[in-house]
């Protein structure tokens, strides 16, 4: 059986990365739309890339109003700054919010209407040009065809999907994320780990997805925790910044599983950090799902070197099981009540959580049978 394999249709990486696109950013259009949020917007970063679009003449109005995981509510906002100045292409610069912003406001762009009408529908277009630059490790948004945006009135995490969402050009300096906090290199980190687990574990893994997913996964338990610890360690960062983009080729075609279903309602209803609330999850779902893809799993452990060839399947996956819970502890990981969500909030919003799981379709993926009961049961663990 044949398979197919999307990622961005230009990728440039290193120190310098913004300034070597310098052409390729002048091909894309006259006028920028430069997405991102206000604390991005007053850091060096930003200043190189305006720096740089001075110097190619090319002209950019600045949306900064991306506060927090974006809303409808902020695309409304950026779709109103892209035609008030007349743009014909997008940058965005920053985290996942600011990136999965700018697919939002571009899909908009293309298509009208509201972001809820294309909830389990395919997005396609005349979409303008993308520019995706990351300043974390770990969303992988630049490499994917996917964007989460919360419906404000149903307090739903929209996943939103189609192949033109997929940015055509990824600008990766792991310079950027020098510096960035503990806590949000451990959110970010852990979101791609999750996304390199998740896709390996897919029903719809394949053999390219299979080699980007065992490199982010060596690569993240190899550096994330010398990330967190030391955020001006240049070679963890670097290691990084890679790992966060072949996890995100490898969701942009395996998808995700379990982990990020039930992931997308505690955030929409707690907010929650999208990459915290996978982390929250991220040892029970995987626990639950091991019996599904056991050989996958124990390759896993394998791979980062808590088992060997000679151990059985069973114990390689516990041991990988068991490595997961020690990372998410390095990076200081809260549980539910200990981030200071109410319990008894949390296990009243347990019935929508659960059917907002399933209505998303990725617990679908998971390569063992997940039903409501379980998906309950498994945000009661939580508690």
């Amino acid at each position: 059986m044949s398979t197919e394999f999307l990622m961005p249709g230009r990728v440039i990486t290193g120190q310098g990365a913004v300034r070597s696109a310098a052409a390729q950013i002048a091909a894309c259009g006259k006028r920028a739309l430069i997405v991102t949020d206000p604390v991005i917007r007053n850091l060096p970063a930003f200043r190189e890339l305006t720096a740089v679009l001075d110097e190619i003449g090319v002209a950019y109005a600045v949306f900064s109003d991306v506060t927090g995981e974006p809303t409808d509510r902020m695309i409304d906002a950026g779709l109103a700054a892209y035609r008030g100045a007349d743009c014909d292409f997008l940058i965005a610069i920053g985290g996942g919010s600011p990136m999965d912003s700018m697919k939002a406001i571009a899909a908009l762009t293309a298509c009208g209407g509201r972001l809820r009408d294309y909830m389990g529908k395919e997005i396609a277009g005349d979409f303008p040009k993308m520019i995706a630059i990351p300043t974390t490790a770990g969303t992988g948004s630049e490499a994917t065809r996917f964007t989460i945006i919360t419906d404000v009135e149903t307090n739903v995490k929209m996943l939103l999907k189609g192949e033109q969402l997929i940015p055509d050009m990824a600008i990766i300096d792991p310079a950027y994320s020098m510096g960035v906090p503990p806590a949000v290199t451990a959110a970010t980190g852990l979101d791609a780990l999750t996304h390199a687990v998740e896709s390996y574990t897919s029903k719809k893994a394949q053999p390219l997805t299979d080699a980007m997913a065992l490199s982010a996964v060596r690569r993240v338990f190899r550096s994330l925790p010398a990330a967190f610890s030391d955020g001006s360690n240049a070679a963890a960062r670097e290691d990084m910044a890679i790992a966060a983009f072949e996890a995100g080729v490898a969701i942009n075609n395996a998808s995700v599983t379990i982990v990020h279903g039930m992931s997308r309602p505690i955030g929409a209803l707690f907010h929650v950090a999208h990459g915290l609330s996978n982390a929250m999850l991220l040892s029970p779902c995987i626990a639950f799902a091991k019996s599904g893809a056991l050989a996958r799993f124990a390759d896993l452990g394998r791979v980062i070197g808590v088992a060997t060839a000679a151990d059985r399947d069973e114990d390689a996956a516990d041991r990988f099981i068991e490595a997961l819970a020690e990372i998410c502890r390095t990076c200081k990981v809260p549980g539910v009540v200990e981030y200071g969500i109410d319990a008894d909030a949390f296990r009243a919003a347990i019935p929508k959580m659960t059917h907002d799981a399933l209505a998303s379709g990725s617990p679908a993926n998971t390569q063992r049978e997940v039903t409501a009961e379980d998906i309950a049961a498994l945000y009661e663990s939580l508690l």
